[in-house]
């Protein structure tokens, strides 16, 4: 008798940062707007349902789209009402989730705006490959 086996790879086609700025979300976003130019406002909170007691979990998320590029943006908050969107990567506040194309030079614009508010204790850019909870970045 064959097997057929199917693998699932998941789709991770985006640029992370991780964030530790110990700031509340909207003030966290009103500083990004102001450093670095954008305009990330409030979308739906994103929703996860971690286990199986049927509790969802809420995680605040804003939006930003650049124009010319058709880049998406997103802040999402690491903390969320009842635990971590990430847990193994309790020390981040805050993650950037880009989609769409990025280049090197601008990403580096980017993180280097991202150090320079003051409240912001370190902004890095983190390969999602590696991380466990992976699954949770993908909405």
């Amino acid at each position: 008798m064959n097997k057929t086996t199917l693998k699932f790879e998941l789709d991770l086609d985006f640029v992370l940062v991780a964030i530790t700025a110990q700031l509340k979300d909207y003030v966290f976003c009103f500083k990004i707007n102001k450093q670095l130019g954008t305009d990330f406002s409030k979308i739906t909170d994103l929703e996860m349902l971690f286990s199986n007691d049927e509790e969802l979990f809420y995680f605040s998320r804003y939006f930003y789209l650049t124009p010319e590029s058709e880049t998406e943006y997103y802040i999402i908050a690491n903390k969320g009402t009842e635990g971590f969107l990430v847990p193994e990567m309790r020390k981040v506040d805050f993650f950037l989730l880009i989609r769409n194309y990025i280049d090197k030079e601008d990403l580096r614009r980017v993180i280097s705006g991202l150090n320079k508010i003051p409240e912001v204790l370190v902004a890095a850019e983190v390969d999602p490959k590696k991380l466990k909870s992976k699954e949770n970045l993908i909405f």
